[in-house]
């Protein structure tokens, strides 16, 4: 059946205004791309650079060989993995303790929506974090952020959408708490963890005010204290510990600076792509189904 031409021509005027969208949004990625590669003279002469006349790598050539900024991408992807893998390994086993008929389960659940609602601030978080050792270690960039309140409470809500006689049939068998969950519920899960792995994943990688308050040695900063540094700052000194001028042939500071971003940037969005196919479920979750 032929479709109405208004439909059509809405349609239409979707894909205009999304394209549009799209484009906005990347125009940003394209022109760190195109600055990254382009020499001083070209960016000084230039309002706003698309496609470089020459294209140079020096910038790229000039942080992949600073020991500091490679350091510093390491600890960010350790403190992402081991991040990423605490904070579902406790969403998860908190959430599916609250889902059972346990003493005290409304009573933390409570307590969850306190600290949800009210949080206890920078003052003393950081005393916390003092008075436990974890200052100048990477423990201090997972551990005080290990569960996310809202996280936890959709987790459980998605546990509870679970058939209970899945359950019923597994405690007949002989199963218990948790046999039923690593076999039944954690499988039957993994658009949510998917979702919920991204969405730490990102958190851990893009966290930089913790680096601030928490680490004063520099040994432990993660990538995006040096991107501080070298964007916000203008400390050109935040790689190689010594001045641009030292260094033979040096790359412009603004290409360096968009060198540093692209860099820090592009493994955490070649992440997406593998939990894409989870992901997509995973953010319905609390939808209504029809």
């Amino acid at each position: 059946m032929r479709r109405p031409m208004s439909s059509r021509i809405f349609d239409w005027m979707n894909v205009i205004v999304l394209a549009g969208i799209s484009m906005t949004m990347l125009f940003p990625f394209f022109y760190i791309f195109s600055v990254s590669f382009t020499t001083l003279e070209q960016y000084l002469h230039s309002e706003v650079l698309l496609f470089p006349r020459v294209w140079v790598a020096d910038a790229y050539r000039y942080i992949l060989g600073s020991e500091t900024f490679i350091h510093a991408m390491w600890i960010t992807i350790l403190v992402t993995i081991i991040g990423t893998v605490i904070n579902l390994l406790f969403t998860c086993t908190f959430a599916y303790a609250l889902t059972r008929n346990i003493y005290g389960q409304k009573l933390m659940l409570l307590l969850i929506l306190i600290t949800l609602l009210f949080s206890a601030g920078i003052i003393p978080t950081y005393l916390i974090v003092k008075a436990t050792g974890l200052l100048d270690s990477i423990w201090s960039l997972i551990l005080p952020v290990a569960i996310a309140p809202f996280n936890l409470i959709v987790v459980r809500q998605f546990f509870l959408n679970i058939p209970n006689e899945l359950n019923e049939a597994a405690v007949i068998d002989g199963a218990n708490d948790l046999t039923i969950f690593r076999k039944i519920v954690l499988p039957l899960s993994k658009p949510a963890l998917a979702a919920f792995c991204l969405f730490y994943a990102v958190t851990h990688w893009n966290n930089y005010f913790t680096g601030i308050l928490y680490i004063n040695n520099p040994f432990y900063w993660p990538i995006q204290v040096i991107l501080r540094q070298l964007v916000v700052q203008s400390d050109s000194k935040a790689l190689t510990g010594m001045d641009l001028a030292m260094v033979e042939n040096p790359p412009p500071p603004e290409t360096i600076q968009m060198a540093a971003i692209l860099v820090a940037t592009l493994p955490i969005l070649l992440v997406y792509p593998f939990l894409q196919k989870h992901f997509a479920k995973g953010v319905m979750l609390g939808s209504v189904k029809g």
